[in-house]
């Protein structure tokens, strides 16, 4: 049937069918209008939801970096119960025994620090090379200047046989970052001297290359790990995890202060702390070289 033929809508059909027509428009409309309301508020809640996980992650992060070290744990391999992890010749390192450290066994820091600090084991023995022993913080920017100014005279000297050179790093300025950064670079690196004792050398170059500001967080847990493999040490990402070291690390920590190690550096040649008494005004390399003379 043509529309010629339809039927004629009479005016009230037309008012009728035009309302029941403005009807269905504005039904569908707010059922768009709610729909749209409740898109919108449940990509509010994922969002929130999204942003707890995350503020959770972080809290939890915060907590494990920032939970209580135990009192005791192991040394790592190469390394010795005054915390410290002796480099000689081209990298070579020292070994030692697997021994347990016990904070308890270590006696209270003096009320008032000692005007000659005597360091456990850094004297080196009859017939050995002179010993260098250094106490360092991985945060510790005058640590790095030291590196900077000496470490290629320690590393010529210590490559001609004529020197060791004993690192023992502290977590003094752990409270210089929010994450405990210098306990956490000091476990890093006794992790990795625990599974590559030829790559320790190169990590703690690397720690004090990229040494990260005072009061910054630090760098972080999974870039610790990486700069391990990229100095071609095997992967110390378990032992980094279960912080396997820190026990040794705050022990070293409370056994330098108990001695009366107030700062770092601190650093002893045969037993002598440089920068004290007659060494005050004697520039490191000299002293070290004297100390060389003297076994000839």
């Amino acid at each position: 049937m043509s529309p010629a033929n339809e039927p004629r809508q009479s005016k009230s059909e037309r008012t009728a069918a035009a309302r029941e027509k403005a009807r269905e428009i504005r039904e569908a409309q707010l059922k768009r209008e709610k729909r749209n309301k409740l898109l919108i508020g449940w990509g509010i809640v994922a969002a929130v939801v999204a942003i707890i996980v995350v503020v959770a992650l972080v809290v939890t992060s915060n907590i494990q970096k920032n939970a209580p070290v135990a009192d005791e744990g192991p040394t790592p391999a190469n390394g010795n119960v005054y915390g410290g992890v002796t480099l000689l010749a081209n990298s070579e390192v020292v070994k030692s025994d697997p021994a347990t450290v016990r904070v308890a066994d270590l006696p209270s820091a003096p009320a008032t620090p000692p005007a000659q600090v005597t360091a456990p084991g850094a004297e080196a023995e009859a017939g050995k090379p002179v010993k260098v022993v250094l106490y360092i913080d991985f945060i510790c920017p005058v640590c790095k200047d030291f590196e900077a100014k000496y470490n290629e005279t320690l590393t010529s000297l210590r490559n001609e046989g004529k020197i060791a050179v004993e690192y023992r790093p502290l977590g003094f300025l752990d409270s210089r970052s929010t994450t405990n950064y210098s306990s956490r670079a000091a476990n890093a690196a006794a992790c990795v001297v625990n599974e590559s004792p030829e790559k320790y050398a190169e990590f703690v170059d690397a720690l004090f290359a990229k040494q990260p500001a005072e009061g910054s967080a630090g760098i972080s847990d999974a870039d610790l790990k990486k700069m391990a493999t990229e100095a071609g040490a095997k992967s110390i990402d378990a032992c980094v995890d279960a912080k396997t070291y820190r026990p040794w690390v705050k022990y070293t920590t409370q056994q330098a202060t108990a001695v009366g190690v107030t700062g770092t550096p601190t650093v002893f040649v045969d037993g002598k702390q440089w920068g004290q008494g007659d060494s005050a005004k004697t520039p490191f390399d000299q002293f070290v070289q004297a100390a060389v003379d003297a076994k000839k």
